[in-house]
């Protein structure tokens, strides 16, 4: 059976229903009209200037949001085929799965999150939800109201990473604002009782995993701060317990470290900045990447007969797969997210961020763009008014924050 015949008009089913495209137009499913809409979305575009592990302004050569979730749809699409399931749909959560972050990546998150707390907080995977649905522009209802992109139900649902409200979050993690719940609530339309993801999410959170634990640790290799030949691991487990949720021993993280070491790939001498010594760092990722994905295919695959789409199965991660994705994390973690220098960017990240919400809170709807403005003006109540400015901020990349501060302060 073709893989889009596993996916009835339930699934294809759109918020706005939409009229027939013309008869000239080239031909398309209802999955690939959504992976263009996400392409062509205007917050796609931002990604290019928001930053992943440090800021894009920095070197021409570490990853962006952009990229980043280039190399995840790609990861998303591989491993979607090889289960059945259609590759468009998990590519494009792939694709969308970071539009909400805001600028200064995951430290931007936590200020928002913070500031945002009389309006219901702020979590990027939430904030992806509402661009795809409200904020990002392309359909009207009825009574002329933003549906967002108006995609299909499958592919809003893949997008859904966590798909609960802020009153059930997990660890902070939550997928909706309050004032989205309707459309959260249709797009769950069919979806088994609890807060199980469909097996597009799965796929979408598996290789955006894949990706960032191995490309961080390529990023930091390149930047001269994590040498994979003199990796110090009782200060790297340390670091990595107080990241993350870590119940394996010392003992077994030594194991898993050393069976990564075993991957034929893996560098026996320092990374000088050659070609040859970036060349070899690239297979080491690619080897990485096939042994993370062919081990979870192989689960899958092994746990029952499919078909893998929708609610049909689950995602099967074998707990050592898991294991070594997160030694990859601490790595980069312990040698990138925590150097000195960077702790003191990321606090004057912090602080511009919240004067920069609180200038704008002041100034109204004369210092929003013209969509956040009329969203101010139709806000009834303080919390509603504190959304948008939110919203408006969470928009900018890392440069345009910058400059919009910058702009702000100087007509105090």
């Amino acid at each position: 059976m073709d893989a889009l015949e596993l996916y009835d008009d339930h699934a294809r089913a759109r918020l706005v229903p939409e009229p027939p495209k013309r008869v000239d137009a080239p031909e398309r499913t209802p999955f690939e009209r959504d992976r263009a809409r996400v392409v062509h979305a205007a917050s796609s575009r931002r990604l290019a200037a928001k930053t992943q592990v440090v800021g894009p302004q920095s070197d021409d050569f570490v990853r962006n949001r952009l990229t980043h979730s280039l190399e995840v749809a790609q990861v998303a699409r591989d491993l979607s085929r090889a289960l059945g399931s259609l590759p468009d749909i998990a590519e494009t959560a792939a694709l969308a799965h970071d539009l909400g972050h805001p600028p200064f990546g995951h430290n931007g998150e936590r200020v928002l999150a913070d500031l945002a707390a009389e309006a219901g907080g702020f979590e990027g995977n939430a904030q992806t939800l509402r661009l795809l649905t409200r904020l990002e522009a392309k359909s009207v209802d009825a009574e002329g109201r933003s549906v967002g992109l108006n995609l299909t139900r499958a592919t809003l649902d893949a997008c859904t990473k966590y798909p609960w409200p802020l009153e059930q979050a997990r660890e902070g993690k939550f997928g909706v604002y309050a004032d989205d719940l309707p459309v959260f609530t249709w797009l769950r339309q069919g979806a088994p009782a609890g807060q199980r993801r469909c097996l597009e999410a799965q796929v979408m959170d598996l290789a955006d995993d894949v990706a960032y634990s191995v490309h961080d640790v390529e990023d930091g290799v390149v930047a001269g701060r994590v040498d994979l030949t003199a990796i110090d691991p009782p200060a790297v487990w340390a670091t990595l317990r107080e990241w993350y949720s870590v119940s394996a021993t010392d003992d077994e993280l030594d194991e898993v470290l050393a069976d990564l070491r075993a991957v034929g790939s893996w560098p026996t001498t320092a990374y000088d900045g050659t070609r040859r010594s970036l060349g070899s760092l690239k297979n080491l990722t690619s080897d990485l990447i096939g042994r993370f994905c062919g081990a979870v295919q192989a689960a899958t695959h092994a746990a029952g007969p499919g078909p893998f789409v929708r609610y049909a199965a689950d995602l099967q991660v074998p707990h050592r797969t898991g294991l070594e994705m997160l030694v990859l994390k601490g790595i980069a973690a312990h040698y990138v997210m925590q150097a000195e220098d960077r702790l003191a960017v990321l606090a004057r990240q912090r602080e511009l961020l919240g004067e920069l919400v609180a200038l704008l809170a002041h100034r109204g709807p004369d210092a929003l763009d013209r969509p956040f403005a009329d969203d101010w003006h139709a806000a009834t109540d303080d919390p509603g008014r504190l959304r948008v400015v939110v919203d408006q901020v969470a928009s900018l990349t890392d440069a345009s924050a910058v400059s919009r501060w910058e702009a702000l302060r100087a007509r105090r």
